[in-house]
C-alpha cells in the first residue's frame, strides 16, 4: 500500500511540476526560473501539510521527488517548443489534475497521522492549493483559489466525498478515486461551465470616501 501510495505521490508532483513549467514559459522565464516555479507549485502544499502536521517534509527524505519535477519540467519544455502558440488551456487542465492527486493525498497523509476528518478535509485542500498559490503569487498573477470558479471549494467536496466513503465502509483505494473523482470534475466543471461561489461586488451607490 506504502509503495502505490508513493507512486501517486510522485504523479501528483509532476503534475503539478507541469503545471508550474507552463506558467512559467508563459511568463519567459529562463531554465532557472522554470526549475524554480516548477519547485515549488509542485512541493509546497505538501511542505506546508508535513509541517503542520509536525512531520519529516516528504521532499527532504526522499531526493527521488525532485528527480520527477526536473525530468517533468525539461520534458514540458521540449514539448513547448514544438508549439507555435502557448497551449493556455493545458495549463489550467494539468492544475486541475495536481489539485486533485494532492487533495486526496494530502486528506489521506493527515488521516494517517491521527487528524479528524474536519482536519483532514481542511489539511488536503491546503495541500492541494498552497502550491499553486505560491506559483501564481511569484508570477504576480490572482492566485486562482481567490477566484470565482470552484477551486478550493472542489477540494472540500472532494474530501468530504472521501469522509462519506469511509464511513459508508468503503476501502481507502475507493474512497482516495471518489475524492479524486470529485474534485476533478468540480473543477473542470467549473472551468467549462464557468461554476462559481457568489462574488463580493459592492453596491454602485456606495463610493469611496
Amino acid at each position: 500500500m506504502e509503495t502505490w501510495l508513493h507512486w501517486v505521490d510522485l504523479a501528483g508532483v509532476g503534475v503539478f511540476a507541469i503545471a508550474g513549467t507552463l506558467m512559467a514559459y508563459k511568463k519567459h522565464m529562463d531554465g532557472f526560473g522554470v526549475v524554480v516555479l516548477a519547485s515549488v507549485t509542485a512541493v509546497g502544499g505538501g511542505t506546508l501539510r508535513d509541517m503542520i502536521l509536525d512531520l519529516p517534509v516528504f521532499w527532504v527524505q526522499d531526493p527521488s521527488f525532485f528527480y520527477v519535477i526536473i525530468v517533468a519540467a525539461f520534458s514540458t519544455i521540449i514539448w513547448l517548443r514544438s508549439k507555435d502558440t502557448f497551449p493556455l488551456r493545458y495549463l489550467f487542465f494539468a492544475d486541475a489534475i495536481g489539485l486533485a492527486f494532492f487533495n486526496v493525498m494530502g486528506l489521506q497523509k493527515a488521516l494517517t497521522y491521527g487528524a479528524n476528518p474536519l482536519i483532514a478535509v481542511a489539511l488536503g485542500t491546503m495541500t492541494g492549493v498552497f502550491g499553486g498559490l505560491i506559483r501564481d503569487v511569484i508570477c504576480r498573477e490572482i492566485p486562482m483559489v481567490l477566484k470565482g470558479e470552484l477551486y478550493a471549494t472542489a477540494c472540500v467536496l472532494g474530501g468530504a466525498s472521501y469522509i462519506l466513503g469511509l464511513q459508508l465502509g468503503l476501502s481507502t483505494v475507493s474512497c482516495m478515486a471518489i475524492g479524486f473523482c470529485i474534485t476533478l470534475f468540480c473543477r473542470l466543471g467549473a472551468m467549462k461551465w464557468n461554476w462559481h461561489l457568489p462574488v463580493f461586488n459592492p453596491h454602485d451607490s456606495v463610493k469611496d470616501e
